[in-house]
């Protein structure tokens, strides 16, 4: 199979570790260059792949595959507002695997999403579209991981978990089985959730309560 050329939308340290994932993968993609739309950073490179300029030059690509390499606590909308606001056909869209991840067979990844080495799933699940699992995420039985939504490395949800849209959770957070976390909520680092967590919210602490931070 030849592989498919693929642009990166982002120029920040997720890309990075988007692209040493994706040159893991040569049978299947071919990265082109990134795009950012800070324009202090065009014209440099991305561990060696040029910065090309800003996402208007998508339109310059038409059979290039592309990624969003784009994750903020602070903004954990703003990896979707992106994918919308750019509106590209569901195909135009990158899934990528790190070789390492474990994916069992019957699992659907939606559009967009990726997963790090280390990443677990651990039933056929299906997962939202632009999704990210940092290295080391565990997503165990029933869970339900929406749209947008962001891992920081070792996150872990107990059994039957729903993840609502663009929500973010933490850096080694831990979610108990059964939990909700509403859209856009933010689970701080380290933070151990117990209940429900509703939309648009920061908890943090062990166990997670609400900040107003």
């Amino acid at each position: 199979m030849t592989p498919r050329p693929l642009l990166l939308v982002g120029g920040g340290g997720l890309a990075r570790e988007v692209l040493a994932a994706v040159r893991l993968l040569p049978d299947t993609w071919t990265p082109l260059g990134a795009l950012d739309d800070d324009p202090v950073r065009h014209g440099s490179e991305l561990d060696g792949l040029p910065v090309l300029g800003g996402s208007e030059l998508l339109a310059d690509h038409p059979d290039a595959a592309v990624l969003l390499c784009v994750a903020n606590a602070h903004r954990p909308l703003s990896r979707l507002r992106l994918a919308r606001r750019l509106d590209l056909p569901e195909d135009r869209w990158a899934t990528v695997v790190h070789p390492a991840a474990s994916v069992p067979p019957g699992t659907t990844l939606g559009a967009g999403t990726v997963l790090l080495a280390g990443a677990v799933i651990t039933t056929p699940l299906e997962v939202g579209g632009h999704v990210v699992a940092m290295p080391h995420v565990l997503i165990t039985h029933d869970d339900v991981v929406e749209d947008g939504v962001t891992f920081a490395g070792r996150a872990s949800l107990g059994g039957g978990v729903l993840v609502g849209e663009a929500a973010y959770l933490g850096q080694g957070a831990l979610v108990r089985e059964n939990v909700k976390i509403g859209a856009g909520a933010v689970i701080g680092m380290g933070a151990v959730v117990l209940r429900d967590v509703p939309a648009g919210q920061t908890w943090v602490g062990v166990p997670a309560r609400r900040s107003d931070r």
